[in-house]
């Protein structure tokens, strides 16, 4: 007999992580066949790709538009696929602008739609959540405010929790750390998280790269994590000759533990700190047209996801023309010479932590997914 086939579709890094744990789980679950939109975790774990999501991802909305073949072609081969293979159920992973166009082709084509990491469209476009309430059967949601959202709206939603809660853990004490990057654990040490995308490295990283020169190679030591999907050469690519980074891969987890204090892209990755209890500063930039672009459609009072569920400002955010070198520099100043203030900050994220739920959240996801078929 042939296996029940499910569409699965994941386009940036953190949704392709997430659903290459949820393939594996649904998996344990029901016998099926997985298919779609992915990269090579998904791959590994045993999706058949339609379609490589390195190939859409980006960051900001001009550079989008430089996309759009690539997505439409993408779009129009999933599409293809599942009027093909009639797939019993389509998981959409996080991704709204794709995913949410993909999703009105597949209703027209009579798939039943669950969306695991509803979108966000409590923080903008907010009137998507009537074509979401029209489209998907499902939404489970992984942070605790959505709920409510999604709930009130008319949508069916469960929250799951977050899948990054018992999952984040370091491999390494900071004496390992050190010893394995050639780091003095006795000087304070700053990881560098400007993001897993090469939009992000663009703008985010020569200013970061600009703020630790200005701290000096002398009074601190600076760990660049190299984010899974990127290689080395493409973070390399930044290095300055006047100032000494050590450049840490596969180690992000431990670099973060380790670090008095760590530079984060707005993004998963403040996540990631937090439940490492990380001191941070989240910084973030796009191009100045889609700056503009964002400026007129985000309601939300604040950027990072640490800040957004504490529902008050727990770590500092420098944003868009606020993300300058010497204002990072004074930041981190601040806040490394400030072992109270860290300490404070240590407590905050660890009551934002306690609001993501328990672990095993792919667990409930791909249970609720597979009682679905």
């Amino acid at each position: 007999m042939t296996k029940p086939q499910i569409l699965i579709s994941a386009g940036e890094a953190s949704g392709e992580m997430y659903a290459a744990r949820l393939a594996v789980a649904l998996r344990q679950h029901a016998d099926v066949h997985l298919f779609g939109l992915g990269g090579p975790r998904m791959r590994e774990a045993g999706v058949e790709l339609v379609a490589d999501s390195a190939e859409v991802a980006v960051v900001g909305i001009s550079e989008a538009v430089r996309q759009l073949p690539s997505a439409w072609r993408i779009y129009r081969q999933l599409a293809e696929e599942a009027a093909r293979r009639s797939p019993r159920l389509a998981v959409l992973v996080d991704f709204p602008d794709f995913n949410l166009r993909l999703a009105r082709r597949l209703h027209a084509q009579g798939v039943r739609i669950v969306y695991f990491i509803g979108p966000q469209v409590w923080a903008w476009r907010p009137k998507r959540v009537h074509l979401i309430r029209r489209l998907v059967e499902r939404v489970l949601c992984i942070f605790p405010f959505e709920e409510k959202f999604y709930r009130e709206a008319g949508v069916p939603v469960d929250f799951v929790g977050h899948p990054l809660v018992g999952h984040v853990r370091p491999k390494r004490s900071r004496e390992e750390f050190a010893a394995r990057y050639d780091l003095d654990v006795k000087h304070p040490i700053i990881a560098l998280l400007p993001g897993s995308r090469l939009g992000e490295l663009e703008h985010n990283l020569p200013p970061i790269l600009e703020a630790c020169h200005l701290l000096g190679n002398n009074a601190y030591q600076f760990a660049l994590a190299v984010a899974p999907g990127l290689k080395v050469g493409q973070v390399a690519k930044y290095a300055r000759t006047d100032l000494a980074v050590h450049l840490v891969e596969g180690a992000t987890y431990d670099a973060l533990y380790s670090a008095d204090l760590a530079i984060v892209s707005s993004g998963t990755a403040t996540v990631e700190a937090a439940l490492l209890g990380a001191p941070m500063v989240v910084v973030y930039c796009v191009s100045r047209a889609s700056a503009l672009v964002l400026r007129q459609v985000v309601r939300t009072p604040f950027y990072s996801m640490v800040n957004l569920i504490a529902g008050k400002r727990v770590v500092p955010e420098l944003i868009q023309d606020d993300f300058t070198p010497p204002h990072l520099a004074q930041e981190v100043t601040r806040l490394l010479g400030s072992p109270e203030g860290r300490e404070q900050m240590k407590r905050e994220l660890a009551v934002v932590c306690s609001k993501l739920g328990p672990g095993g959240a792919i667990e409930r996801a791909a249970e609720i997914i597979a009682g679905m078929l």
